[in-house]
């Protein structure tokens, strides 16, 4: 055998294992990189869109934190506000009880002292009848005694 029969041979049999692989082997490979090239892709896609949400989450979130500490802010200065209102209503409350108190217990005291005053001239006028009554005996018979007995007791 000639070298260059076998070197065609061989030639031959290369460009048919080429064209072999290039339409039967290499098309499912390309396929198979293209497919993993493309999930690659995918899953880096994914990857940013997670990171970008992820991201907006954390910025909704610092949002959300804030405006609940402004609410709470404002919740607690209302508290405040409502509770200084409730001590001050009463204030108000407790002035206008004792008033009442004071009021109702000058009235008692009034109406105590009249009742006092009219059981004192009660007395008294039972004293002077009395005395009137010694006086009297002694000086006037007793019909004058009666009649003079009457009329103080009708002045009074």
């Amino acid at each position: 055998m000639n070298i260059n029969a076998t070197l065609f041979g061989q030639a031959i049999t290369f460009a048919i294992l080429v064209w072999f692989t290039m339409k039967f082997v290499w098309p499912p490979i390309m396929k198979a990189m293209q497919e993993r090239a493309q999930r690659i892709a995918d899953g880096l896609a994914a990857a940013d869109e997670g990171r970008r949400k992820f991201t907006q989450a954390e910025q909704l979130f610092q949002e959300k934190l804030t405006e609940g500490k402004q609410q709470s802010a404002v919740i607690l200065a209302q508290a405040h506000k409502r509770g200084d209102e409730m001590i001050e209503e009463a204030k108000s409350t407790a002035r206008v009880e004792g008033g009442r108190i004071i009021e109702a217990a000058r009235h008692e005291i009034a109406r105590e002292r009249e009742q006092v005053r009219e059981q004192l001239k009660q007395q008294v006028a039972a004293l002077a009848l009395a005395g009137a009554e010694q006086i009297l005996m002694r000086e006037v018979d007793r019909k004058s005694h009666d009649d003079l007995l009457g009329k103080i007791g009708s002045s009074l």
